[in-house]
This record gives C-alpha cells, structure tokens and sequence, in this order.
C-alpha cells in the first residue's frame, strides 16, 4: 500500500473516530486528522499514536467553508477522506482537492451532493483522479448488495434491500444531526417497479422481517442515488428499492410528519427545533434490541428454476458498521484494483464479494439463505 498518506476531514468526529483507528489495524497508511478544532485533531492523534505502532497520525486545523485552507493541507496528502458534517461546503472541499491532485471519498448523505459532484466530473475525469462519493452503510452498501447476489441469477427480477436502524449511542446535538434533519427537505420515498421509479404512498410500506430479536418492521421507502442505475444494469429487474425502518415508534409517528411539516413553513429556522424534538425522541422512546441490519432479499431464476436469496448483515454499532465498509472498500482502492479516473459511487466500483468478506473479517455479522 506504499505508505500512502489519507487525511480523513472531520477526523475526530463521530464517525472520524472509528475510521481512524480501523484504517490504522488495517493498513499501514499514515493519517492526518483534520478540523476546525486543532487541539482536537492533535489529541487524538496523540492517543492513536500511543495505541498503534509507527506515529502515523498527525493532526491539522482545516475549514471546509474555505478553499485556501483546504489547500493547504490537502497539497502534503494523497488522499481526502470526507468524514465531517459539512455537506453545504462539498463544492469547496472537491474544488479543493481537484486543485491539489489528491483523489477523494465521502462518506455523507446528501440529495444536493451528487448533482455537485457530477457537475466536475469532466474536471475529475481530465486530472486523472479518482473521486469516490456516496459510500458507508447507506448510502454504499444497498447497490453493492444487489451487486453480491446477482451473479447468483441467471435472471434477477427482484431486490429488496432494507434497513433498521437502533442505536444504543444517541446522536449527540451537533452539526451531524442538524444535517439529517435538514435532508427531510429533500427527502424521496421513490421504488422503482415494472420500469418506473414511483413515489411511494402509505400503501407502498413494507412489513419486513428482519428475524432474530427485531422481528417484523414497518419499512417505507427511502431513495438512493445509487440504486438508481441498478435497472440499466440488471434489465431483467422489475422490482427495487431500499426500505428503512425507523429509530421508534414515537419519532416515527410524531417527530418524522412533524418535521416534515415544520420543513415546508420554516425551511432554516425550523432545522435546529426540530434537531433537539428528534434527538429527544430517540432517546427517551428507544429501548433494546440495539444494533444495525441490512437485508437484501433477491427474487429470480437459475437455470430456469425459481429461486430466492436472503443476506443479512449486523453490527451492533451504527458508527462501526459505517466505518467498516468505508474501510473495507479503501483497502481496494490502496492495492489499485478499483483506483480508476472519474467520479463513481462506493457501490457501483467495489468488488462486493471481496467486500463483503473484509467487512465479516472485520466484525460484521453476515448471513446468507438460498431457498
């Protein structure tokens, strides 16, 4: 892996704080940890450094608002990894990496990132860089799943892939839960079905049945740009989508269609009330089981037989289980096997099997049934 250098933006946040270390076990790459707070980023590098061998980590002041900051650090570094909250400023942060010749991955959700992105993909294309967006839990792990059992069929017709979601560890009160609130703005419930994406209605909700202790879930649908190609790649499929549950009863029923609705009368000054009235709901209302799955079940034929795949993945840790695929798929890009010029989707330019085996050697609980 040569040694290479990665600068992981957001490098002591919530989700910086498991990348990190798992990119330390897993490969001998040096990090910067970069933010607004360098103390912070100096702070933690301190303690991974007295945890892993080698004093491979530094840490760095960097504001994504700013392009010349960005530069800055981003001109000693190989590689920009996008783990903070700061989906408003993605225009600056690729400028900033187009600029500086580093190749990119992000790890956030966003319905306004991807149109940015593909907006410099020529630019990207040009300079011979490899940006990877959309990557993690989800997005990333639906279209790669889809992705694992096709090969399965000879004939894929159906893929469902669903989630739920339970953690025990609440999302603090931070920039990272404004944002997702902020995405019910532009939230899609679309699924596609005979050649059309639909936008869902109530009756298009699922009762999924995740097995184990979390039994049977209400699932409504939850767009991703990454399951969009999925029918021009398999044209046999009449039927995808991903389906998430939700955190619990209380925020499902009162605090969603209430955000929704604050949303559409007070677009920005409704954002922060509405963060505080979620984050109270998930942890007043939610209680055990706690953990993540992610299911896919697959519907075709082999060889002119009918047959069914079911595959499961969990962990019982929402920020581990986006840590790891991220993880899981850098270790492609480092040895060069997927490391090609343009813009790509985690799940489209992964190898899932190879995928899948690093995240069960990494920790995730993975279960497949062929019926």
């Amino acid at each position: 892996m040569n040694n290479q250098s990665i600068l992981i933006l957001g490098g002591y946040g919530n989700t910086g704080k498991y990348l990190a270390p798992l990119l330390l076990s897993q490969t001998d790459v040096r990090l910067v940890l970069a933010g607004r707070n360098k103390e912070k980023a100096q702070q933690f590098a301190a303690q991974l450094n007295d945890q892993f061998k080698g004093d491979r980590v530094s840490g760095v002041f960097a504001d994504a608002s700013n392009i010349t900051s960005l530069n800055q650090v981003f001109k000693d570094v190989d590689f920009v990894l996008v783990a903070s909250s700061t989906v408003k400023y993605v225009q600056e942060v690729a400028t900033a990496a187009l600029e500086s010749g580093v190749d990119y991955l992000d790890i956030q959700y966003s319905q306004k990132k991807v149109p940015i992105l593909k907006s410099l993909e020529k630019e990207i294309e040009k300079a011979g860089l490899c940006f990877i967006t959309e990557a993690g839990f989800h997005p990333g792990l639906p279209a790669a799943m889809v992705r694992f059992v096709a090969p399965n069929f000879s004939c894929l017709k159906k893929a469902i892939v669903s989630s739920v979601i339970r953690p025990e560890k609440v999302l603090p009160l931070s920039d990272s839960l404004y944002e997702l609130v902020e995405e019910f703005k532009d939230y899609q419930s679309l699924f596609y079905k005979d050649g059309n994406w639909l936008k869902a209605k109530m009756r298009d909700m699922r009762k999924i049945d995740f097995g184990g202790q979390f039994g049977q879930q209400y699932c409504f649908p939850m767009f991703l740009e990454e399951m969009r190609p999925l029918p021009e790649l398999f044209p046999s499929i009449k039927e995808t989508g991903f389906y998430i549950a939700g955190f619990n009863w209380f925020v499902d029923w009162f605090v969603t269609p209430l955000i929704v609705l604050a949303l559409k009368i007070f677009p920005q000054k409704g954002i922060r009330p509405m963060g505080k009235l979620m984050h109270w709901g998930i942890k007043t209302f939610s209680s055990p089981p706690y953990g993540v799955v992610l299911k896919i079940e697959a519907e075709g034929e082999k060889d002119g037989e009918k047959k069914k795949m079911i595959v499961s993945a969990f962990h019982e840790d929402g920020y581990q289980f986006t840590a790891i695929p991220v993880v899981a798929c850098l270790l492609q890009y480092l040895d060069g096997s997927i490391r090609k010029p343009g813009l790509w989707m985690m799940g489209h330019i992964v190898d899932p099997l190879r995928l899948i085996e690093d995240m069960k050697r990494m920790g995730v609980q993975i279960n497949a049934r062929v019926l």
